[in-house]
């Protein structure tokens, strides 16, 4: 089948190239009726713009990158359409790339990026030692990243204040009286670290043991805080809260709560990280500390657009600062 082009558009109206090309540019040398006229028509038709040749004149594509692990994660996929609403308010398209499984994926996928021309780049690296591996391609395309903590590499980035965060959930789970409080699903990455940072200096301000369960899953999901928490519950239960370090893990470890008889908050207090959709559903109604994916993902868009038109250099670190979201999974201790 042959695609619709201007010329074809021109017969069609009985108007000259110029005509159909001014009234698609908005040009004030043609009339309303006509401009709109031939907008109809170029909709009746199905034509669409060349991008391919337009970026060739204009020498920018208006086309970003946008690079996950997973985007079957739900704060994944939060993310991927808040920078996607940020990125079009702005006149640019999105193309979005699941870097999953590995570092060998997420290095094709940014390959592929390059190879499309895309005016920038807006990462979630699979770990730290991403930004390196990378590199060769990010020194050529514009680049800012998101989510993981990259405050000692002169990369522009875009998190949360990670270890704050978990401070956070600990002052209010300590209010609550809890004294017992299990960090659950702590990860080699950087940024899960540094949540386990938080919890780990909270402990220690406030007099109390920690205790911990690390995660050997590459990534936080349902089934594997599932499949951790019903190990974890064939020991007895002798600890009164548990902070997950996402709300992932911490649906997974409603579910295996509930198959096991244990009560939410009556039996065991529970709070998550990232205040994902779900977390506020009736019979889920989880408290967490919400990191914005909508104030992250805007943020980096507009750092990433700064380097892409006005061709600023160096290099940005915006920490964004957490909240907590009380809701029913928690309870005060008598």
């Amino acid at each position: 089948m042959k695609n619709v082009t201007l010329k074809d558009v021109a017969r069609a109206a009985g108007v000259s190239y110029s005509t159909v090309s001014r009234s698609l540019s908005g040009s004030p040398q043609i009339g309303r009726e006509t401009r709109e006229r031939i907008l109809r028509l170029c909709d009746e038709m199905g034509y669409t713009k060349n991008y391919v040749a337009r970026s060739m004149v204009m020498r920018r594509t208006e086309l970003i990158g946008l690079v996950v692990p997973s985007i079957d994660n739900q704060f994944m996929a939060e993310l991927a359409y808040h920078a996607e609403m940020s990125a079009r308010a702005r006149g640019y398209n999105l193309m979005l790339c699941n870097s999953g499984p590995d570092l060998r994926q997420e290095k094709a996928v940014v390959k592929l990026l390059v190879g499309r021309q895309v005016d920038g780049m807006l990462i979630v690296p699979q770990e730290h030692r991403s930004c390196e591996e990378l590199r060769v391609y990010t020194e050529q395309v514009p680049t800012v990243f998101l989510s993981e903590d990259l405050r000692d590499e002169p990369l522009s980035c875009v998190t949360t204040d990670n270890t704050g965060a978990t401070y956070l959930a600990m002052e209010y789970l300590r209010s609550l009286g809890h004294r017992e409080i299990l960090y659950f699903g702590r990860r080699h990455t950087v940024t899960h670290q540094l949540r386990a940072e938080g919890y780990l200096r909270a402990c220690r301000d406030m007099g109390l043991t920690p205790r911990i369960v690390d995660s050997s899953f590459p990534r936080s999901s349902v089934a594997g805080g599932y499949e951790l928490a019903r190990e974890l519950f064939t020991k007895p239960l002798d600890y009164t809260a548990i902070l997950a370090s996402t709300d992932s893990n911490a649906l997974g470890i409603l579910r295996a709560a509930d198959e096991l008889g244990i009560r939410v908050p009556e039996q065991l207090s529970l709070m998550g990280f990232d205040n994902i959709a779900s977390a506020a559903m009736p019979r889920i109604d989880l408290t967490t500390v919400e990191q914005s994916k909508r104030e992250m993902a805007l943020q980096a868009v507009e750092i990433l657009l700064d380097k892409i038109e006005r061709g600023t250099q160096g290099y940005v670190h915006q920490i964004l600062m957490p909240s907590l979201v009380k809701r029913s999974s928690c309870r005060a201790l008598t």
